[in-house]
């Protein structure tokens, strides 16, 4: 039967979808936005699924104010990394370029301004996330953190900081374009500048949406995204894209429900991008042992070409390797460790799960985190070719003949400090062993 693909590869239903997200706009982790597209996200795989619902929690609310960067040149555009503190702090700036450890490590950056680029050189064994460089500045003592775009097109990146334990950041944190940044290391570096925030912060909640399909099996398969976006833009790729993909995988898998012998649980989080909070509320509530996989949809459609995060798990490699040679269509497959979205919650457990993104041929997140996630980069050839491949991806996980092994923590854990990732999760307050 194949029927279905045709059928999925003519649907509006998950592209549809996209554009209600992102003209949703604001869908800030505990906002009215955030609860909007979650509800409407609802009522998208109502339609398909036999049963859904909402489930609410808590979550610290931040909404931005105004900030700034002031020089003896003058004020540098910025905007504020969400769930920074208010307040003004003035120090020496200090451009510590891309911020590596041994940076930090070698520059008395006690009192003064923190600059850093978003990337890592080419050279450098793995990656540096924006918290690890703000919390080496934090443990460093510096007054204030700026964070500037590699990606050239004036566009300040964004991009949350605070910890599990302690949602708000410690010291005021912006962000600056690729432009700003290099003109403050020009003009600026060892002056005194005064870096300001204002925000407001606030108890909030948000809310994980839930559907499920297919034969009541105690094992499941979850199929995952995230619903909310950062504030400053439609949140195109990062992640509508993401939670089209399930509804339209949803929407699949519905004509294709005789060929499940495992139960779909879709789930499309929320405030993830504040901190994974909705995933690891998910996952504390949930019996872990029950999950088969996690694939979660998260960068999707950015590119042609998916990229698998399969996070050690041989059988999820072999299965996404599979189903590309099946279809003839290339993927990317790296067995490394991902620890950076709402999979992770149940990796780190154990749980077999996937990241699936896409190749973009560029280093970081790209238009990602900046006012340029829109609509207008994504193309409706790529995300309908990708919901094929991920629908057949999905059939074949929920397979009575498909078996994947749960890790060992201990197992994750030293797979993490293997692949050099321990030191910056312990840095950043998600080291959880």
């Amino acid at each position: 039967m194949t029927e279905w693909i045709g059928d999925t590869f003519t649907s509006d239903t998950g592209w549809n979808h996209l554009e209600t997200l992102v003209d949703v706009r604001d869908r800030m982790a505990g906002s009215p936005g955030e609860r909007e597209a979650a509800e409407v996200t609802r009522e998208a795989l109502d339609d398909y699924c036999e049963d859904s619902w909402l489930d609410e929690f808590d979550v610290q609310g931040w909404t931005r104010g105004d900030s700034a960067v002031g020089t003896p040149h003058g004020e540098a555009d910025c905007i504020a990394l969400p769930r920074s503190p208010s307040g003004d702090a003035t120090g020496e700036l200090v451009d510590l370029g891309y911020g590596l450890p041994s940076d930090f490590e070698e520059t008395d950056v006690a009192g003064k301004v923190v600059l850093v680029s978003s990337d890592v050189p080419d050279w450098y064994d793995r990656y540096l996330h924006r918290r690890e460089k703000y919390y080496h500045a934090v443990e460093a003592g510096a007054a204030a953190f700026v964070y500037a775009n590699h990606v050239e097109g004036c566009l300040p990146p964004t991009g949350s900081v605070g910890t599990p334990e302690n949602p708000l950041g410690e010291i005021p944190a912006v962000g600056v374009s690729s432009e700003v940044g290099a003109r403050l290391a020009r003009r600026s570096d060892g002056e005194s500048v005064t870096v300001s925030v204002t925000a407001d912060v606030h108890d909030a909640t948000s809310q994980n949406v839930h559907a499920v399909l297919g034969p009541d099996t105690d094992e499941e398969l979850l199929v995952t995204s995230h619903v909310d976006a950062h504030d400053i833009a439609e949140g195109a790729m990062d992640n509508g894209a993401g939670t089209a993909m399930v509804v339209e995988v949803a929407r699949a898998l519905a004509d294709r429900e005789a060929d499940l012998d495992t139960r779909v649980h879709f789930v499309c989080f929320g405030a993830e991008e504040v901190g994974l909070v909705g995933s690891a509320y998910d996952a504390e509530q949930r019996t872990r042992e029950d999950v088969r996989a996690v694939l979660n949809f998260d960068g999707v459609a950015r590119g042609r070409t998916l990229k698998f995060y399969a996070h050690g798990f041989d059988a999820l490699a072999d299965a996404a390797h599979g189903v590309a040679d099946r279809f003839g269509h290339p993927v990317s497959v790296t067995p490394k460790l991902g620890p950076h979205s709402d999979h992770w919650e149940y990796v780190k457990y154990g749980v077999p799960g996937y990241h699936v993104a896409s190749e973009t041929g560029g280093s970081g997140r790209g238009w990602g985190h900046t006012f340029a996630d829109t609509l207008d980069k994504l193309a409706v050839r790529d995300f309908r070719e990708q919901a094929i491949l991920l629908t057949a991806l999905a059939v074949e996980l929920a397979d009575d003949g498909f078996t994947v092994a749960h890790a060992s923590e201990a197992d994750i854990a030293a797979a993490l400090e293997d692949e050099d990732l321990a030191e910056g999760m312990k840095v950043t307050g998600d080291w959880p062993y």
